[in-house]
């Protein structure tokens, strides 16, 4: 029997899939996994019969189990490991009350929770992967797509030079392509076997401990570790700080559309969807509901990793509390960053881009965002202060006048000694002041297919 995880807000923020990996049936699922896994690998190297291992397998299925009745007995027990081992041995007894004596022999509730939740995390690591995968190539797509598309450069949320849509989006780009490089990196320190029983000695094995381990981890397909690790948590904690530096960047994507969707700007749109982004109110309004859900995500993502970080100093070989606090907080982090990628693959590939709108934004100042262009190149020829100070002078005369700075420039006398009108058009042209915007691109891409080929 399992419980139901509805809850008002997991479709908007967590992908079901990943919601079904930490569900109560996904984290019982795991420790029952462990326990067939440990039958198997004990009955590999002779510690206990062959013939046990059917009647321990069968009745590690977490279809069989009240889940309602193990989370009361929970409360009592302090861990769902033991009242869990309870009564799989209860269901094994009830078959072969042989096999039952060799039940969860050698281990303790915690090599059974934390082995589980590695089964549980490989599932969500390769969910993250393929997320990862089809957001990184749609947003190599926009990049190319959007190369050489001007649009004004924003810095202290003000209009700096001018930059294109496609490097944009290729700085977005850039930031998942080294997220999924340190995800494949951690992957042989994370999915490791924990198995130490009481205190991480496995004493209670003698001679056929590290044989048992051996062949328990190539059961279950993790790492074998140097040694259980109960109380030395890096592992799952550089783990959740990748799952924060993913929300953050995820974050960043949701604030840059967001903005750019303002009504202020109008350049750049999540896609269309009948019923999406309205108000309860206004029938006019579009609003950014996918970048919300970044946004979001991105602020509760830090909390949920200093939790983590402030479990670390565990007491001695086994910890109160500290391990606790970990159960529901890398589960939820997880659903959280899942949740985000749903919604960023929802917008990136779809995304409304308005070019016209843009070019119009960088007229707004009236040629005061190419100023740069035409001090550099002036001070080629009168020095950088002379022409810094000439340009300034010109700036400060168009915003007086309402005038456009080309037309302060070409009157200036000054100006006109050094400058001919072809070249201050092509100084005031925002397509000519895009620097290495295309070769950003260029590079972003280039690495996101090397990662690809790899």
């Amino acid at each position: 029997m399992s419980r139901s995880t509805n809850q008002l807000f997991d479709h908007y923020f967590t992908r079901q899939s990943m919601r079904e990996v930490f569900s109560d049936h996904g984290r019982v699922q795991g420790m029952l996994d462990f326990e067939a896994a440990l039958a198997r690998a004990q009955a590999t190297v002779g510690a206990i019969a062959p013939e046990v291992v059917s009647d321990i397998v069968a009745a590690c299925d977490a279809t069989l189990y009240d889940f309602d009745a193990l989370a009361i007995a929970i409360a009592n027990a302090g861990n769902p490991a033991i009242p869990l081992v309870k009564v799989l041995g209860r269901q094994i007894a009830s078959h072969n009350e042989v096999a039952e004596r060799y039940v969860h022999m050698g281990a303790t509730s915690q090599d059974v929770m934390d082995s589980g939740l590695m089964l549980q995390l490989r599932r969500a690591v390769t969910l993250l992967e393929d997320d990862l995968a089809s957001l990184a190539d749609s947003l190599a797509r926009q990049a190319q797509r959007y190369a050489q598309v001007p649009m004004a450069g924003r810095t202290w949320l003000q209009q700096a030079t001018p930059v294109t849509l496609g490097a944009k989006v290729a700085g977005w780009l850039g930031a998942l392509t080294r997220h999924r490089q340190r995800l494949e990196e951690i992957k042989p320190r994370l999915l490791c076997l924990q198995f130490g029983g009481a205190s991480g000695s496995l004493a209670a094995l003698g001679d056929m401990a590290l044989p048992t381990a051996e062949a328990l981890a190539t059961e279950l397909q993790l790492h074998l570790p140097e040694q259980p690790w109960h109380t030395q948590r890096d592992r799952l904690v550089e783990f959740a700080c990748l799952l924060g530096l993913i929300a953050g960047s995820l974050g960043k994507l949701g604030r840059d559309i967001s903005l750019l969707m303002q009504t202020e700007a109008g350049e750049v749109f999540e896609p269309a969807a009948a019923g999406k982004g309205g108000s309860s109110t206004m029938p006019h309004k579009r609003n950014p509901v996918g970048a919300a859900v970044m946004i979001a995500a991105a602020t509760r993502a830090p909390g949920l990793v200093s939790t983590l970080l402030s479990a670390m100093p565990q007491e001695h070989e086994r910890s109160l509390g500290l391990w606790h606090a970990e159960w529901e907080t890398l589960p939820e982090l997880c659903c959280l960053v899942s949740g985000s990628l749903q919604q960023a693959l929802a917008v990136v590939p779809d995304l409304e881009v308005d070019a016209e709108r843009m070019r119009q934004n960088l007229d707004l100042t009236h040629g005061l965002v190419l100023a740069e262009a035409v001090s550099i190149a002036l001070s080629q020829r009168i020095g950088r202060d002379a022409a810094h100070h000439l340009v300034e002078q010109s700036c400060r005369r168009a915003v007086e006048q309402g005038s456009h700075l080309r037309d302060v420039l070409g009157a200036n006398p000054d100006v006109r000694a050094h400058l001919s009108a072809q070249a201050l058009d092509n100084l005031l042209d925002p397509a000519h002041y895009l620097g290495q915007s295309a070769r950003w691109v260029e590079r972003a891409v280039a690495e996101h297919q090397a990662f690809n080929l790899r």
